[in-house]
């Protein structure tokens, strides 16, 4: 199942992509083929997300994989960011399943 995931990126870059990778994996292991653009444009000398066009012109390209997949996979973990509102946003505007997901255990 092709799956596009929405987890945070700006701000505290370096953790968020400790964190992505570990959605990657959840995604992995329930038998996903899942993608993150954010991930793909973001390394050094494709585009930087610190730029508003080169930003939007990553979100454009991220959105064009989102009409082939199946469904979106939010991870929720860290919170729900601008860029993850739009792309939930974007998943509804296709008619796409859009999931909300945790992967860090929750002690209480």
């Amino acid at each position: 199942m092709l799956t596009i995931i929405e987890s945070p990126y700006a701000g505290d870059v370096e953790s968020n992509l400790i964190y992505l990778r570990r959605c990657l994996r959840d995604s992995l292991m329930r038998g996903e083929a899942p993608y993150a653009s954010h991930a793909l444009y973001t390394q050094p000398g494709v585009l930087d997300d610190r730029d508003p066009a080169q930003r939007e012109r990553g979100i454009s390209a991220g959105w064009d994989w989102m009409r082939r997949a199946d469904k979106v996979a939010v991870y929720c973990d860290r919170g729900v960011s601008d860029g993850m509102r739009r792309g939930i946003a974007r998943a509804r505007d296709l008619g796409l399943p859009v999931e909300f997901r945790f992967v860090d255990a929750v002690v209480g």
